[in-house]
């Protein structure tokens, strides 16, 4: 048996004013978690090969294809008694939730660890109304061949089980439906991202996710935020000293390797910039367990220590890297930096953009990726950053720091107005709108 419920079958949880379990009525708003619990070899081959890094990796583009990935009997498997076994699990918790409330109810399942749950909830309880929002990107069709040919079909099947599956952008819907074009061969409605699936019609839509602007306010006027931004501008911008930010998860799709290259080729070209330019990074490790995540976390110590010791000056080193989960001096170091360094070679979205423009105080200026989602909603108020360009980028933060106070803060307003008016409250009724438009009893 793979999985099984934790004994008790659920536990309620109220979520203000913050998630903790209740065992009586609860005092403010609260939700019914069911809890399953999963065979550890099975989890193990779900999440530690499936998940994380293949889809990861397929999803981001960080395969290399020349040597991987190397797909083998022991991944076969590991799709089936573990990625495969694992969603049918949690897809029959999910039957088991939607009969018990007669079988006409709204789902919405989230993100890349379980493609195949639509389909068999669908074949189960045919009345309900699915959606699958992907917080990752989609890539083309191209992306997705480096998977076995019946994985890949099972996956966008599984997908396909869904009436909505949602995404940050545009373009990552128009992939899913080229996908379902060229890798199912199912008809497709490009324009209105429409997949004809037998006699039903799924549709992918995009919906920008965003941050809750009223949260990040009331944490940057907290007393620890006050006293974390009275030590980084004591650290990092007494005089005429300028502070470049980055805040992000050692992950390779992240990039923070090319970012510091990028850094240090701005430093070798603007001498006048050295001990004026100071560049914090904000680092928490990430899946240290996956050998790729491991040797990239000692790569950008190494590049980190290279850079640092052809720069430093009267003893003040470019670079300060701290690696570290702080979410009160990640907002603190948000708004008093000058620039905020996002240089992704792909992401779902990046929030820590769209944080930046809400809660900065000093005219900081985005330097965007424009292969994060987030690029389409503030790309025409960033410096973009091309990612694989280590000479772009060095120019662009040149451009970022010397690029006028106005300007600066005319682009700032302009990209808070766009998140303040697109928070995550917003992200959540877009999608309960145009379902309940498509259920007709929401």
């Amino acid at each position: 048996m793979v999985a099984s419920e934790a004994q008790g079958g659920s536990i309620l949880v109220q979520t203000s004013p913050y998630p903790h379990v209740v065992e009586d009525e609860p005092d403010g708003p609260s939700i019914q978690v069911r809890l399953v619990t999963t065979d550890p070899a099975a989890y193990a081959d779900f999440y530690s090969v499936w998940s994380n890094p293949i889809l990861w990796f397929v999803q981001h583009g960080l395969y290399g294809r020349a040597l991987s990935p190397v797909i083998t009997q022991a991944e076969h498997d590991a799709f089936d008694n573990g990625y495969a076994a694992v969603n049918r699990v949690y897809a029959d918790a999910v039957v088991d939730e939607v009969r018990a409330r007669g079988g006409k109810v709204l789902v919405l399942l989230q993100d890349y660890h379980f493609y195949l749950v639509a389909e068999r909830v669908r074949e189960l309880c045919p009345d309900v109304v699915l959606t699958h929002f992907i917080h990752i990107p989609w890539p083309s069709p191209d992306e997705w061949r480096v998977l076995p040919a019946g994985i890949r079909e099972r996956l966008l099947q599984g997908l396909l089980g869904s009436d909505v599956v949602g995404f940050h952008t545009r373009r990552y819907a128009r992939h899913f439906v080229l996908c379902a074009q060229e890798l199912l061969g199912l008809e497709v409605d490009l324009d209105n991202l429409l997949v004809h699936v037998g006699d039903r019609i799924v549709r992918a839509r995009y919906y920008p996710i965003s941050v809750d602007t009223g949260a990040l306010e009331a944490t940057l006027g907290t007393e620890e935020v006050a006293g974390h931004v009275a030590m980084l501008r004591y650290g990092f911008l007494d005089g005429d000293r300028r502070l470049i930010l980055r805040v992000d998860r050692t992950d390779p799709s992240k990039n923070v390797v090319r970012g510091f290259l990028a850094f240090g080729t701005l430093l070798d070209q603007h001498p006048e910039l050295v001990g004026k330019v100071s560049f914090l990074a904000l680092l928490q490790p990430s899946r240290t367990d996956v050998p790729e995540y491991a040797d990239y976390i000692a790569l950008i110590g190494a590049v980190v220590a290279e850079i640092n010791a052809r720069h430093t000056k009267d003893g003040q080193q470019p670079i300060d890297l701290r690696m570290v989960e702080d979410f009160a001096l990640a907002v603190a170091a948000y708004s008093i930096c000058d620039v905020i360094m996002v240089n992704a070679l792909a992401d779902g979205m990046n929030l820590v953009t769209k944080e930046v423009a809400v809660v900065n105080r000093r005219g900081g200026v985005l330097a965007l990726s424009e292969t994060a989602g987030a690029y389409e909603e503030l790309g025409e108020y960033a410096v973009a950053l091309h990612p694989f360009d280590v000479q772009q980028m060095a120019d662009a933060l040149y451009e970022a720091l010397t690029m006028p106070l106005e300007e600066r803060q005319r682009r700032l307003s302009a990209a808070a107005e766009q998140v303040r008016t697109h928070d995550v409250g917003r992200w959540l009724s877009d999608q309960l709108d145009d379902l309940s438009q498509l259920a007709g009893y929401l």
